[in-house]
């Protein structure tokens, strides 16, 4: 075998291919990442898309990055700074009323609607932060893994599930039943279990399906609610917030965090596929010829784009081949950002103020929610879309010219392929049409306003940043592909049924989000097994 010229190779230089190399080079070994692109972070990048406009690309807001990642990488030394949004969130509506949320004054809000739906906040608040607290012990543990056999590989699988079910049983039957019901349940039905208004629960209702490719009444959208309230900025819970100069600014400073360590991040390199030798992966072919040679490979990409157009047929079974074939993507996001020459006025709260710097929720009820899902099912895309809109400028004015601003539309739903064969290529001017003209519905200055845009597809995604489907959490956060099945049953512990090749992109535990878990997680299994 021919010699290496790293200890491990890492495919894809995203936000958690990052993470993985930093802790590895801190650990002394030689460290070499690949990048396609010729900027590092993958799909948490800031660029320019309109002269003097800079936005983040397609991640665009923070909350989930793991306060640990932060500490331990030293990012707040390498540049980041996260600011808290004034508020939360704003969902306003079309005939003049609004709702506003955020500390000090979600309860005020709610009650403009429903006051017996204020009064059970606070209730529903501690019972979503038990589980919230759960989720934050389990993101950072590599999950019990499902092995063949009752040989001593085995015993450490169930020690692991016994203090997780402990963990669990701690909660009491009471909570258990919610907790089941958080996990299968869908977030509609458990939102109306709790709130009789409209706009509450499509404020809390929207989390449930972002990045998801599902109604807020599909059984399991409870959980992906509960995904998105686990994470905090600046040592406050549920919080979220953005990162002076955009999201990129955290990958740069992982970045810096890993390079200090001595890993190599090279750029604008493209991973043909993944080498073989003795059964076991031995580095990456590039798309110019180039092999380079590892001891041990890490990848971070989609592991169904890994298994299915890296990894070279035979290399592990038909049968895991065959699932990876089957891993659903596609998420249902379409996004935009654009350059303005003023903020949007919105009808039902003129004028400039602290509902600029929340996430703005187009979506005025679950039942809107349900009915774009379904329209995308049949159409392609969403007649009637859900829109957040996120105007990172009001928080960090370094992204636009003095007096101007930049914004993110992430909207849902768009189909991973249209019906009929059409191409997104065909239309996706179209559909961002359609996603200014809803803005445009409740802030009617805001077409005019738009100065420049960068559209990005669900296909647009893929080919830009390797997102298989458009799928911003590298596959469903669904109970067959999360935890101890995520990617595979047996194969849960961040390694692959190819010997040498790990996962330590979104593809693995805790799933999407910039949250930096599965790159920390990788890292500390793959130093195990070296040290071994």
């Amino acid at each position: 075998m021919a010699g290496h010229d790293c200890d491990v190779l890492i495919l894809g230089g995203g936000h958690n291919g990052l993470v993985c190399a930093a802790y590895l080079a801190k650990a002394g070994l030689k460290v070499t990442v690949l990048e396609r692109r010729g900027v590092v972070g993958g799909c948490v990048v800031t660029e320019e898309f309109f002269p003097g406009f800079r936005n983040s690309s397609a991640a665009y807001t923070v909350s989930l990055l793991n306060p640990k990642v932060i500490r331990e990488l030293e990012l707040e030394r390498h540049g980041l700074r996260i600011l808290e949004r004034r508020a939360q969130n704003f969902l306003p509506s079309e005939n003049g009323g609004y709702l506003l949320t955020g500390e000090g004054r979600t309860a005020r809000e709610v009650a403009k609607f429903s006051r017996r739906d204020a009064e059970r906040l606070a209730a529903y608040g501690r019972q979503l932060e038990v589980f919230a607290d759960l989720l934050r012990g389990l993101v950072l543990e590599t999950p019990p893994n499902v092995v063949d056999g009752g040989d001593w590989r085995a015993l450490p699988e169930l020690v692991r599930a016994a203090r997780l079910g402990w963990r669990v049983k701690g909660l009491g039957l009471a909570q258990e039943r919610e907790l089941l019901k958080l996990f299968t349940a869908s977030a509609g039905d458990y939102l109306d279990s709790w709130f009789e208004s409209d706009p509450i629960k499509a404020v809390l209702g929207f989390d449930s399906v972002v990045g998801n490719s599902a109604s807020p009444y599909s059984a399991g959208s409870a959980y992906v609610l509960l995904h998105h309230v686990f994470g905090e900025v600046n040592g406050k819970k549920g919080v979220w917030g953005q990162a002076v100069g955009g999201m990129g600014a955290i990958t740069q400073a992982m970045a810096r965090a890993a390079a200090e360590r001595g890993a190599d991040i090279r750029l604008n390199v493209a991973v043909k596929g993944v080498i073989v030798e003795r059964g076991r992966a031995a580095g990456a072919v590039l798309t110019s010829g180039e092999a380079v040679r590892a001891k041990t490979v890490a990848s971070s990409l989609n592991p169904k784009l890994l298994f299915t157009e890296l990894v070279p047929q035979g290399a592990v079974t038909a049968d895991f081949h065959a699932h990876m074939t089957n891993w659903r993507c596609g998420s249902g996001t379409f996004h935009v950002n654009v350059a303005l020459a003023e903020l949007p006025q919105f009808k039902c709260l003129p004028g400039n103020g602290d509902h600029h710097t929340a996430g703005i929720i187009l979506a005025p009820d679950l039942g809107y929610m349900e009915r774009a899902y379904f329209d995308a099912r049949r159409y392609g895309w969403s007649r009637e879309p859900i829109v957040e809109m996120v105007i990172s400028s009001t928080l960090d004015d370094s992204l636009a010219p003095a007096g101007r601003h930049v914004a993110s539309l992430f909207c849902q739903h768009a189909a991973p392929a249209l019906p009929a064969g059409a191409s997104w290529d065909a239309h996706r001017e179209e559909v961002a049409d359609l996603m200014i003209a809803t803005v445009g519905r409740y802030a009617p200055n805001f077409p005019k306003a738009v100065l420049g845009r960068k559209i990005l597809s669900p296909l647009d995604l893929e080919r830009t940043f390797g997102l298989t489907g458009g799928d911003i959490f590298h596959g469903a956060l669904s109970l067959d592909q999360m935890f101890s099945a995520r990617p595979a049953l047996g194969y849960a512990n961040y390694r692959t049924p190819l010997p040498g090749l790990y996962l330590c992109g979104s593809g693995a535990h805790p799933g999407g989000g910039v949250t930096g878990a599965p790159g920390h997680n990788a890292a500390r299994e793959i130093l195990r097994d070296l040290r071994q």
